[in-house]
């Protein structure tokens, strides 16, 4: 087990943007698994020296976004075994073996990470009724720390109560229920039109009201957006929004981020922060996730197009909004996703092999393997959508990189993702192989800008744990933080970004990747195994008021088909479990 231990890194080029640290040539320092200011001279003879002379030192990698774990995700590796039978690794004798490329095994998930310099990564949609099994996955995943979303965007419960106007009965079933199922944050996905997939109809507009409920997707972002800042939860509501997929959708996803602009953020969360001189609590009240897949434009496939502009300049005139890019990186990829009904139009479209799935009472899925080709029109514009969402908002505090992993495609594909932001030259090759419809129907062409080692910090460590509310142990490497810290064989001052295959190639096998103090990763090989932790929201509300919630919850039991005693996910079922505390009370 690689657990705390006491490590100096010298002579490196931190990036540690939540410092305000571009690139400086310093020194540092861990001890017990936390970042310290110096160390005793005994720390120094006992502990472990790097010299990180001419190398990239960041904090180690936070995904706010990615499919890693659940039956969703167990259920694109049953779809996919031509997917497992291609991509294996062999067991050693410190690692599992493990097969899978697009959605692989639990062990390669956390092996594949760690070695590209990650050390948490949350899982992005926990169906209440399945967050048992999502968080026996979660345990077994090596290497990295984990959390969940809970999804809530078509719970019964809540469409009630929201339909009904009680909103603080529904913020402490929300509390209630992330204590119960030891979950982070709120999920909301195709909001109110989930539950009408469970009747084979979906919903197209803000105000339209779904089946039974009679809910509209406006009542449930505002609904759902509010009770996340009443209970001041560590993140905002994560949304996926209403007709993801289809062109023309980026006009309901501009509607639907306007919904919550008048929401003051409260973030509530009772932890020890690390020392950082940007503020690190989270700023926006809404969280847009996969922005690309939300941005089509166009009538039909006939005249699609990027609709990128109309999100992009929103963001950018705004404050309110950060999102992820769900980047498409071209190859084999496997859609999963809670939206049922987007899963299914992509089947009448490939005729691939599809799954579905309705989960009583709460929300469902879909699943369908796909490959995104350069050679379809389409898929090459997606390929752009996802680089203008990242490069063209002004602030790169606003958005994080993603490829919404397996939708997208795989997270391996991170550091092709990455070459492209801080590389023209990359883009343009890629142009030069992808259908003109990529050139002629984006805007990704006249674009120049080139990220920077700080920006792509930003991007895929300190933006993200920020996002999340994490930030007061990951993204950064103040005194006080995780030590967590990812090295990477690139000297910044003599950096060609005309050679992206090198940026592609050190992004993708980080030098050392540190975890608690102790390197678990080198140069691509895994040389410890660290203990890891499950994060969860531990909301505390009035006793009274969740005490008449619950009344109401078990009656409403009875439409289970589980018992209410067997429901709630027990301690047991997770690895290290971790509450952020958050007191609601008041």
């Amino acid at each position: 087990m690689a657990g705390n231990k006491t490590i100096a890194i010298k002579n490196g080029y931190v990036f540690d943007p939540l410092n305000e640290i571009d690139g400086e040539i310093m020194d540092i320092f861990v001890k017990d698994g936390k970042v310290v200011h110096e160390l005793s001279d005994a720390d120094r003879k006992n502990g472990k020296v790097i010299d990180a002379k001419g190398m990239t030192v960041m904090p180690g990698g936070v995904d706010s976004h990615s499919h890693i774990a659940g039956a969703k995700v167990n259920g694109g590796r049953m779809m996919r075994p031509e997917d497992s039978y291609k991509w294996t690794r062999k067991k050693t004798s410190l690692t599992h073996s493990g097969t899978g490329y697009t959605v692989p095994s639990v062990y390669l998930e956390g092996y594949q990470y760690s070695q590209m310099g990650y050390t948490t990564v949350f899982e992005a949609a926990v169906p209440p009724l399945e967050a048992r099994h999502t968080h026996e996955e979660m345990r077994s995943i090596p290497m990295i720390d984990t959390g969940g979303y809970l999804v809530l965007g078509n719970n019964w419960f809540l469409m009630r109560y929201l339909r009904e106007g009680e909103i603080e009965r529904a913020a402490n079933y929300v509390a209630w229920m992330m204590r119960t199922h030891k979950t982070y944050g709120i999920k909301c996905v195709n909001p109110a039109g989930v539950e009408n997939w469970g009747w084979a109809e979906n919903i197209g507009a803000l105000d339209e009201a779904n089946i039974h409920f009679g809910v509209t997707p406006r009542e449930m972002i505002h609904g759902l957006c509010e009770i996340n800042e009443l209970l001041g939860l560590p993140m905002s509501m994560h949304l996926h929004c209403n007709n993801l997929g289809q062109p023309g959708c980026f006009e309901i996803t501009k509607d639907s981020l306007e919904i919550p602009s008048h929401i003051k953020t409260k973030q509530n969360l009772d932890v020890e922060w690390a020392e950082t001189k940007v503020d690190s609590k989270r700023k926006q009240s809404v969280y847009l996730t996969h922005a690309q897949f939300n941005s089509f434009g166009g009538t039909s496939w006939g005249d699609f197009e990027s609709g990128t502009k109309a999100i992009i300049d929103h963001v950018n005139q705004t404050d309110y909004i950060v999102m992820d890019s769900g980047c498409v990186p071209f190859g084999e990829a496997t859609v999963m996703t809670g939206d049922g009904p987007a899963i299914h139009n992509l089947y009448k479209l490939t005729g691939n092999k599809w799954s579905n799935t309705d989960v009583e009472m709460e929300c469902g899925s879909g699943i369908l393997p796909f490959t995104y080709l350069k050679s379809n029109p389409i898929h090459s514009v997606q390929w752009a959508m996802g680089l203008e969402l990242l490069l063209l908002v002004k602030d790169v505090w606003k958005s994080i990189m993603t490829t919404d992993h397996p939708n997208g495609g795989t997270f391996l594909k991170y550091p092709n993702v990455i070459a492209w932001l801080m590389s023209q030259e990359a883009r343009e090759a890629t142009f030069n192989e992808c259908h003109q419809w990529a050139r002629d129907r984006s805007d990704l062409g006249a674009v120049d800008r080139e990220m920077s080692l700080y920006d792509i910090a930003v991007l895929t460590r300190a933006n993200p744990a920020r996002t999340v509310g994490i930030s007061h142990r990951k993204g950064s490497l103040g005194i006080g933080a995780d030590g967590d810290v990812t090295i990477y064989n690139m000297d910044p001052t003599n950096l060609d970004t005309r050679d992206y295959e090198n940026l592609v190639r050190n992004f993708s096998q980080a030098e050392y990747t540190i975890k608690d103090g102790g390197i678990v990763s080198r140069q691509g090989e895994i040389v410890a195994i660290p203990q890891k932790r499950t994060f969860y929201a531990d909301v505390k509300v009035q006793e009274q008021g969740e005490k008449d919630m619950l009344a109401d919850v078990k009656e409403w039991f009875k439409y289970y088909t589980v018992g209410f005693a067997h429901y709630p996910t027990p301690d047991s079922y997770l690895m290290n479990p971790t509450p952020i505390k958050i007191n609601a009370e008041g």
